[in-house]
Order: C-alpha cells, then sequence, then structure tokens
C-alpha cells in the first residue's frame, strides 16, 4: 500500500473519510502536516520517522498543566496521527514591537513551567558530549568541506573538540532539566482565549531530551531565522531568573552564553547541510544572521576556549555561508 492509500485508509478508520485536507507549512524536519476539516491537524512522519517520542511528551506537557495539542488518534508503526488544530497564530507570525513583551513574557513562563516538573523517565541526553558532537558534525562534515573543497584536518576537529569540551565543561554539574531542544517562535502559538500559561501553546517537541535548563532560553530569545530586541533578550533572563529563585544567577548566565555559542555554531553549518543533502538551499538565508549570533557568543568569558580554537582554524573572513 502507497503512502497515500495508507493516509487515505487512516483517515476513512477515524472517521475523516470525506474531510477536505490541506498541507501546513512545515519546517526542516521530514516530517508532513495535513489539515482536515473540523479542527483537525494530520501528522505524517513514514518511518524511520517515529512518532513514539511526540505521544510521550504530549501526554507529559497535557500531564502538568501546558497546551499542546489534543491527540485523537495515532498509529505508531505507519507513523500516522491526528491532533487538535491549535491554528496559524504562531509566534513566528503574529509579533510585532508592540506585543513581543507579553509574548515573550508568556514564553518564558510556560518554559519555566516545563522545567519545574519532574522529567519524564527515558528522555535521551542533550548534555555536554551531544552538544559537542552535533557541533562538530556540521562544522567538520558539512561547512568546511563546503568552504574549503577539502576535508577538515584531524588536528582541526581534535582542537576544537577539545575547546568545545572545556567550554561546556561546566554544564555537566548544573541542573538537567526536560529540554524542548527547539523551543522558539516557529513552535508556539498564540491562544489569547487561554489564561496563564495556557496561552502558549506548545508543538514540534518531538526531540525533547533531558539537559541543562540554559539551552531553551537560548533558542526562544536568540532566534536565528529573527532579530530580537536585546532589551527583550535581558527582560527574559531577568524573568526566568525571577521565577527560579533557586537558581544561581551567575552560573545561569555562564551557562546560557555556552549554550548560545554551541547552538549558534551548530545551527550556521546545520544551513548548508539542509542546503547540500536536503536540497534546501532557502535555508542559507539565515546564515548571516547565525554568525553574527555565534560571533557576539564568543566575545563572552564562558565561551574564549571555543573562540581561541576557531580562531585558529577559522579566520573571521569565512565565517559565513560557503560561496554560492
Amino acid at each position: 500500500m502507497n503512502r497515500d492509500a495508507q493516509i487515505a485508509a487512516f483517515l476513512r478508520q477515524h472517521g475523516y473519510g470525506c474531510a477536505s485536507v490541506a498541507p501546513l507549512a512545515q519546517d526542516a524536519s521530514f516530517r508532513r502536516y495535513l489539515r482536515i476539516g473540523g479542527g483537525v491537524v494530520l501528522m505524517d512522519a513514514p518511518p524511520p520517522e517515529d512518532i513514539r517520542p511526540f505521544l510521550k511528551i504530549a501526554a507529559h506537557f497535557a500531564q502538568i498543566g501546558l497546551s499542546v495539542p489534543k491527540i485523537l488518534a495515532a498509529d505508531p508503526d505507519t507513523g500516522l496521527l491526528l491532533e487538535e488544530d491549535l491554528g496559524d497564530d504562531l509566534f513566528a507570525a503574529i509579533m510585532t514591537e508592540a506585543n513581543a513583551p507579553e509574548l515573550f513574557d508568556a514564553a518564558t513562563d510556560a518554559l519555566i513551567a516545563i522545567q519545574r516538573a519532574a522529567p519524564p523517565e527515558g528522555l535521551p541526553p542533550w548534555q555536554a558530549p551531544q552538544m559537542a558532537e552535533t557541533a562538530l558534525g556540521t562544522l567538520f562534515d558539512w561547512w568546511w568541506p563546503a568552504v574549503f573543497g577539502t576535508a577538515a584536518p584531524d588536528n582541526a576537529r581534535t582542537d576544537v573538540a577539545a575547546a568545545l569540551a572545556t567550554m561546556l565543561k561546566p554544564l555537566t554539574t548544573g541542573p538537567m532539566t526536560l529540554v524542548h531542544r527547539d523551543y522558539f517562535a516557529g513552535n508556539l502559538l498564540w491562544l489569547p482565549n487561554r489564561s496563564g500559561v495556557h496561552r502558549v501553546g506548545i508543538i514540534d517537541f518531538q526531540s525533547a531530551a533531558l539537559g541543562h535548563p540554559a539551552y531553551d532560553l537560548v533558542s526562544l530569545t536568540q532566534d536565528a531565522r529573527r532579530d530580537t530586541d536585546p532589551s527583550l533578550i535581558g527582560r527574559a533572563l531577568d524573568r526566568y531568573l525571577g521565577g527560579r529563585p533557586d537558581t544561581d544567577p551567575a552560573a545561569f548566565r555562564a551557562a546560557y552564553d555556552t549554550c548560545a555559542a554551541q547552538r549558534h555554531l551548530r545551527v550556521a553549518c546545520q544551513w548548508v547541510r539542509l542546503a547540500r543533502r536536503d536540497n534546501r538551499p532557502q535555508y542559507l538565508a539565515y546564515g548571516p544572521r547565525t554568525w553574527a549570533l555565534l560571533e557576539r557568543a564568543l566575545q563572552r568569558p564562558a565561551c574564549a576556549p571555543l573562540k581561541e580554537a576557531l580562531d585558529r582554524w577559522v579566520p573571521n573572513a569565512l565565517r559565513g555561508n560557503p560561496p554560492a
């Protein structure tokens, strides 16, 4: 049975055989979303995609009182799922200078609620080794050969790996919480008819893991896809620390800086992978902003080891998208 026939059979089985179907926009993943009549969305995630992590985190978030799509039906073996349609008001689509403070405040409060709750068991790690490995992979397996036309020398990878390990080492002794890993305006929906943290609809959380709480605040406030007013970043940091009085502010801000440097290095080079491996060159448009965010992060004292290593191997003039 081909994929279209599988989808049609799944929809008939759950009472939507005659419903209208329209595609929804998708981001960098291979999942596809279709809007079904009656306030329902179909997630199409064919194997090897796995919807079980999505189902697990959806149940966890719902249990702790957050707004996530209600699961109406799911077939993990085929990767098909029917979920509640939370609408089109993504933060990325509706955010303006006037409403940005309210949206950031609500998103920060929802993040605090996520991190106050005990994480579910069995989350994969998103800690110093995994963070270093992914950044090294996009830098040396994709960006480097695209820019230099040859494989990276072993000593370059070794040097940057050691720098990342040193920079990220403080995260190994810090607090660990559930991290969404892509907690940014493109994965948050505004639900103004709800109250408190319920006003923030959260989606695309299938990659959730166990990691440092600063990582998701970086994702929210230093978005590679759009500029963020520095005053909003400071506001979110202050609000977060005010809501987590058990957190050491100095240690958290240092962790925030190191998470930012790791994330921006990984993502800046990931745009190249999306362009070359997945034939999605449109993502290179975010490259200049991501490299600028990385450069800003590298000026922070906690990021000195990575800055020194990159200065040895990646000249400032080359820190950007590969030549066309």
